[in-house]
């Protein structure tokens, strides 16, 4: 048996069956950087495909890979979710009206809830691990991937 979750993708297989999609059509394997390459960092949410074992309406994950110096196009207002980001490495700053948080150590969070507006700044490069629940469209800011119709961001 093979217990390395690097090779998990290249071992998977698939079986069909005539009655509906299969246990194995609701598994989804991946890698977070090449995965969240693809929709602006999110690998779970409303905005994923109903077939997607990745869509849901209940939370949402991002890995957001920031370089130093971006910074959120405007700040969060009316937030309807609540939200916990974790710093993977670098160090990335979050202000809050009243309160400013610097993660800069591996494993440093904040957690904040419902009706609590916030932004974003990549102090230096920086992979941080967003979770937010309920998934609910309405939150990305404009900026040059288009109109707030997708993914939001943080």
């Amino acid at each position: 048996m093979n217990d390395d979750p690097a090779s998990a993708s290249a071992s998977t297989s698939s079986s069909a069956s005539s009655s509906g999609p299969s246990a194995a059509d609701s598994v989804y394997t991946g890698k977070a950087a090449p995965d969240a390459a693809t929709d602006r960092g999110w690998l779970l949410g409303h905005f994923k495909d109903p077939a997607d074992p990745r869509h849901s309406k209940d939370v949402e994950i991002k890995w957001g890979v920031h370089p130093k110096g971006e910074e959120r196009a405007q700040w969060v207002r009316g937030e309807e979710r609540t939200a916990l980001q974790v710093l993977i490495s670098g160090r990335f700053r979050l202000e809050f009206p009243g309160r400013t948080v610097v993660l800069a150590e591996q494993g440093d969070y904040v957690v904040w809830g419902r009706g609590v507006d916030h932004s974003w700044y990549a102090e230096e490069d920086a992979v941080v691990l967003t979770v937010r629940w309920p998934s609910v469209p309405g939150y990305r800011a404009d900026g040059p991937d288009g109109p707030p119709n997708g993914p939001s961001e943080e």
